[in-house]
């Protein structure tokens, strides 16, 4: 385990030194961070009934927001794939599975009361076992992974190329089942599965970014005025040219990491990344709670500004409440017990921690 709580690569990848492990804390700052925003944002517009300046960006962000997370996270995926079932559905699909049943019971307390208001307690308790079947809320990025896992793992000895080609089809297809799971498993597992097959390339590519500022900077600028363009026009969202703009963001937030750790700048997004699922489980709460004092108070007019201290709110009060529960005694909210380990518990194992 690196210090910045990735895995250095072994094995099939080169293994990079600490600081190129360091663009990984990055980048995934930079994706938690735009996963905040945009929940922020449609959150405060919809309540507002109005838009502000962050509406921008978050749809500048929509063509790869969620490609570049997938893609991080099936990058080590090459180490540890080989490993026995028992162990790697304990890392890969109970250790997700944990902190998704704790977390929907957390986000349902919270909302049971308004959705019993609209119709019964009953209805609210079948809402919540619902929930095990259709992902509630935000947490459907960690029901979706451990499926990726397993699925990716179960594949294996199918041609890689075959597999890929497959998944942007369905990428490409514009699946609409309105199940969660199906919907974004179609969306989404080419992304995923190409940070698993293409590590390697991106490790490369990262490289070529560290190595080749001033190249990388004028690519990024290109970037930038290739999906803002494609967005402003309304062609993001075409077939093949969203599959285009997903992983040319990807590229992007890799090279941007990179460039950011390379400058020791902006550390506060290595933390965030570092920690970017205590991030993602615990951001709900003083995201609303930040919304609702502000929408209801009125204390501040400009409803992009009202955005922006919401987000920041969600960043910040997220990591407020892991570390609260820390030193309180609920380290369950955050870390696994033992009792929910089925394989060999691994020395120093924490909810960010795991690969």
């Amino acid at each position: 385990m690196a210090p910045s709580g990735t895995i250095a690569a072994s094995g099939g990848l080169s293994a990079p030194a600490a600081a190129r492990v360091d663009w990984i804390d990055f980048a995934k700052g930079i994706c938690i961070v735009m996963v905040v925003m945009m929940h922020s944002v449609l959150g405060v517009e919809l309540a507002a009934g109005e838009t502000g300046f962050m509406h921008v960006l978050v749809a500048f962000a929509k063509p790869f927001r969620m490609p570049d997370f997938f893609l991080i996270s099936g990058l080590f995926l090459p180490l540890v794939i080989d490993r026995d079932w028992r162990t790697y559905l304990d890392r890969k699909v109970v250790h997700f599975a944990y902190f998704y049943v704790v977390w929907v019971t957390i986000q349902f307390a919270f909302k049971a009361p308004a959705f019993a208001a609209e119709t019964s307690w009953r209805d609210a308790g079948l809402l919540y076992l619902g929930s095990f079947i259709e992902p509630f809320g935000t947490l459907w990025f960690i029901y979706l992974l451990p499926i990726f896992f397993v699925v990716t793992k179960l594949t294996r000895r199918i041609p890689p190329p075959a597999i890929w080609l497959v998944a942007a089809a369905l990428e490409t297809a514009r699946i609409a089942t309105g199940w969660t799971v199906i919907d974004e498993f179609c969306a989404r597992f080419v992304y995923f599965y190409s940070g698993y097959l293409f590590a390697p390339y991106v490790f490369t590519l990262s490289d070529r970014a560290r190595n080749h500022p001033a190249w990388a900077l004028a690519a990024l600028a290109s970037w930038v005025l290739i999906d803002a363009g494609a967005v402003a026009y309304g062609v993001s969202d075409w077939k093949i040219v969203s599959l285009a703009l997903g992983f040319a963001g990807a590229c992007a937030i890799i090279a941007s990491g990179t460039l950011l750790a390379r400058a020791h700048w902006l550390n506060v997004l290595r933390f965030c990344g570092k920690h970017s699922i205590v991030i993602y489980l615990a951001f709900f709460l003083p995201m609303a709670a930040t919304r609702t004092l502000l929408l209801r108070t009125g204390i501040i007019p400009d409803i992009g500004t009202v955005s922006l201290i919401v987000t920041i709110a969600g960043v910040i009060g997220s990591l407020a409440i892991w570390q609260a529960a820390l030193r309180l005694g609920g380290n369950f909210l955050f870390e696994r017990p033992d009792a929910f380990w089925i394989a060999p518990k691994k020395a120093g194992a924490v909810l960010q921690a795991a690969e």
